[in-house]
């Protein structure tokens, strides 16, 4: 089963992707942790770096059970809206330092394909969202990571529409490759 990742700066798009893929390959997704774990704590963005651990262990729990599920089913690739990439780069900016234990599991965790999702979209407001005026900063930190963790990974850019068939193409790449199991 392939595991493809979505991950880049707030309001790129990302959980639209992740669904539409999903329902595209008839198969499942993992939502983003953080946000329901921020809203059931009613945080906003008043969250700490025991915050983000506690999201990094939640989306990884999702992640897991997601993926069992879906090999349960013989389903031949699962998609993740987001990954422990952005909680590196959130706690690093936030609060200078991030948790050994989740750098550790970045380079454990393995994706066949890490979708980089480009700021070229609209900026939608969110009361969970910071940043709008750095989504090109947060892009170029996420970006370098991936090129330094020599990750296979593709940008992805422009309309909703153009996005999917991006994504379609390189996912069906893989497919029809036989992409080692992760």
């Amino acid at each position: 089963m392939l595991r493809v990742a979505l991950t880049g700066p707030e309001s790129t798009g990302k959980t639209t992707l992740s669904e539409q893929l999903a329902q595209h390959y008839g198969t499942l997704w993992t939502p983003e942790y953080a946000r329901d774990y921020l809203n059931e704590r009613e945080l906003g963005l008043a969250y700490t770096l025991a915050d983000l651990e506690a999201i990094a262990r939640g989306q990884l729990a999702r992640e897991d059970a997601t993926a069992a599920r879906a090999a349960a089913a013989g389903l031949p690739v699962v998609f993740c809206d987001t990954e422990l990439l952005i909680i590196k780069v959130w706690a690093e900016h936030a609060f200078g330092t991030c948790p050994e234990w989740i750098l550790g599991e970045i380079e454990r965790r393995r994706y066949d394909l890490i979708l980089l999702l480009g700021v070229d979209i609209p900026w939608e407001p969110d009361p969970l969202r910071e940043h709008p005026h750095l989504r090109q900063h947060f892009y170029g930190l996420y970006r370098s990571e991936l090129s330094s963790r020599l990750s296979n990974f593709a940008e992805i850019s422009g309309s909703a529409a153009r996005r999917l068939e991006q994504a379609c193409f390189l996912i069906d790449e893989l497919l029809a490759n036989g992409a080692p199991t992760s």
